[in-house]
Formats: structure tokens, sequence, C-alpha cells
């Protein structure tokens, strides 16, 4: 068990260190991968009370800083849900502290600028090959409270991880995402290899030959649709026919079989 760390106040500032462990080391019955997805740490429920008393203003945004390093980050919090003295980070931020399970972190309250300007580098061709990666890469930010220029951040698509290196942003070095209209770089993007994205060419039209039943042409213009019909000839009446023709029921009288008596 660690002992609580309690936080210093500088000006109205909550700081404290942790001993920082990933999202996959949390204990508990429920998958917290969604943690993995984002830029949020889990805090000590002590840090709420603390933040509470100081009157921290939302959103709650904090400095992270490896002294041992000395490589800092910025960041959101997702829930205060962590033993006390612990603080649980995305395996990605870690690895831009360069912290190994269990190190120890200095988080510090900031306040940040609202971003106005981000633009991103792919560390990998693949994420070029996504058909809308503007949207994409918007659609993974909302999980994200903040960008620090110079952080590789990593976001999931189609179960896939694409990291991104946060290559400049404004109108700080640090910027706060939040509920900001942000400007995304619309430049042209280039492969890693200096490839370039192949064009499809444009389809060659079909042969009448090579459709495939069940398939419509929508090259069909409108005509005339003739029905051909079979002229057979009546067949010939045979003899047969004129028997049947002749032929008269039974026309007999009936007798009873009782005899009546007749008078004389």
């Amino acid at each position: 068990m660690f002992e609580p760390h309690v936080g210093r106040v500088f000006q109205n500032r909550f700081s404290t260190q942790y001993r920082c462990y990933s999202v996959s080391m949390l204990a508990g019955p429920n998958d917290r991968s969604d943690v993995e997805k984002g830029g949020k740490i889990i805090m000590p429920p002590s840090a709420l009370d603390q933040l509470s008393r100081l009157n921290i203003t939302y959103p709650m945004l904090f400095k992270l800083t490896n002294k041992n390093s000395d490589r800092m980050t910025h960041c959101g919090v997702l829930e205060f849900v962590a033993d006390e003295g612990i603080c649980y980070l995305p395996h990605w931020m870690m690895q831009n502290l360069l912290l190994e399970e269990g190190g120890l972190v200095q988080v510090e309250s900031v306040n940040l600028m609202v971003a106005t300007y981000s633009k991103f580098q792919p560390q990998s061709p693949d994420f070029l090959d996504i058909t809308n990666p503007k949207a994409v890469l918007e659609n993974a930010l909302r999980n994200f409270a903040c960008l620090t220029t110079g952080d590789v951040i990593a976001i999931n698509y189609n179960e896939k991880i694409y990291e991104l290196r946060v290559m400049e942003t404004k109108p700080d070095k640090a910027v706060s995402i939040i509920e900001c209209d942000m400007n995304a770089f619309t430049g042209s993007g280039n492969r890693l290899d200096g490839k370039k994205k192949g064009i499809e060419p444009s389809p060659a039209p079909l042969d009448p030959s090579d459709i495939k039943r069940g398939i419509p042409s929508y090259d069909f213009k409108m005509g005339r649709i003739t029905f051909i019909r079979n002229s057979r000839q009546q067949p010939r009446k045979t003899e047969t026919d004129d028997t049947i023709s002749n032929f008269i029921a039974f026309s007999g009288e009936g007798q009873s079989l009782r005899k009546k008596d007749r008078k004389p």
C-alpha cells in the first residue's frame, strides 16, 4: 500500500506526486479500454476533494512531469476511482513521459488557452489510406482534453491503433480542445515512403456479351417490344370424331316390374 500523497497548494494550484500505472493494471470487472483511446487519466478520490476545496474551474486540466527524464505532457481527468497514491495513464502517455510501471509522476493543475489551430503528422502511411482521415481524427479527438506540441498520440479506428505526432498547436504549445472551434490543417498528405497513392482508372464500357444475367443494363434505350406468336394449324377431324358426334343415347321405354290389375 502506498501512503496517500497530500497535494500542495501554490497560489490556488493543485500539485502532488503519484505512482503511475497503465490502464491494463486497473483492477475491476469492467473493461476500461476506453481510457486507452483518449488523453485522460484516472485519479484517486482524495484528488477530487482537494480540487473542490481549491475551487478549480472546469475543465480540470493537468500538467504531468517525469522529473527523471525531464519529459512533460498535459491531460484531462476521466474519473476519481483509483487507489490512494496511484493514478492510471494511457499507454501512449506513459511512453511519451518515458515512465515505467510504478514510476513517479508530478501532477499539477493548469489553465490552458483554447486551441485555434493544430497540425499532425501520421507515423505510419497506413493512416493516409483511410477514406476520410480528417473525419476520423476529429472524431477521435473528442476523447482528448488537450494537446501538447511534440507528443505522439494514439487513436483507435477499426480495431487498429494509429500514432500521430502533434507538430504544431496555436495559440500556445499546450492547448485545450474542449468545446472549441479548431481549424484543422488542410494541406496535402505525403506517404513516408515517398510513393503517391494510386488513382483508380475510370471503368471501361461494358461489352454486351459480358453482361451477366440478372444485372440491369443502365445503357438501355427505349424502343418497341414485339411479341412473336407461333401460328399452328388446327388438327383435322378424324372418323372417330364423326362417330362420337352421331352417337344417340338409349331411347327405349321402361317397364315396371310390378304388375297392376286391370279392370275389365
